[in-house]
């Protein structure tokens, strides 16, 4: 599956994916259903739905440190994955794109972030600030969604908060 177009205006992106014992059916039921992050995010205290229809899908984090983002989906195919842009009124948007492959027998689940700060021009002061400030962060919080989401597979039972340690960014303070 092509990631979105949108992806383009972003010079570079973080990614992190799991493999998983389980089918792609599995896994799509569970990332594709309402309020989902509920479920298996580690860092999330709710996930409200704005819109969840065949056409049109949105909804809101909310970290448990009080950080809200609202999520608009701009690509969804059954089975193989979403893509997203994620932001709120202050900040530009980012974009997210969640995939599911087979790989082997396994299946595997894999997240892209590419994120708007320091990274939507590529001058060489952003690329540092971006490698410094953005890439360790980024790639701890993808490592804590897809270790919560296998987590949650394996348990049967939704993800606790900070179960493999707090945020910088996402954590209560």
């Amino acid at each position: 599956m092509k990631i979105s177009n949108i992806s383009k205006n972003y010079s570079q992106s973080i990614s992190h994916h799991i493999n998983l014992d389980f089918s792609l059916d599995q896994i799509w039921n569970i990332i594709s259903k309402e309020s989902n992050l509920e479920l298996f995010h580690p860092f999330c205290k709710k996930n409200p739905v704005i819109a969840w229809k065949n056409d049109c899908h949105q909804d809101e984090i909310h970290y448990i440190n009080g950080f809200i983002l609202k999520r608009e989906f701009v690509l969804w195919k059954k089975n193989k994955g979403y893509d997203l842009v994620i932001g709120n009124k202050k900040h530009s948007k980012s974009f997210v794109s969640w995939r599911i492959t087979n790989n082997n027998k396994k299946a595997n689940l894999s997240i892209a972030i590419y994120p708007y700060i320091f990274n939507m021009k590529p001058s060489l002061k952003d690329r540092f600030l971006f490698e410094v400030f953005v890439r360790y962060q980024l790639k701890s919080y993808l490592k804590s969604v897809l270790s919560g989401f296998k987590w949650h597979l394996e348990n049967n039972k939704p993800t606790p908060k900070n179960h493999f340690g707090s945020h910088k960014w996402f954590s209560k303070k």
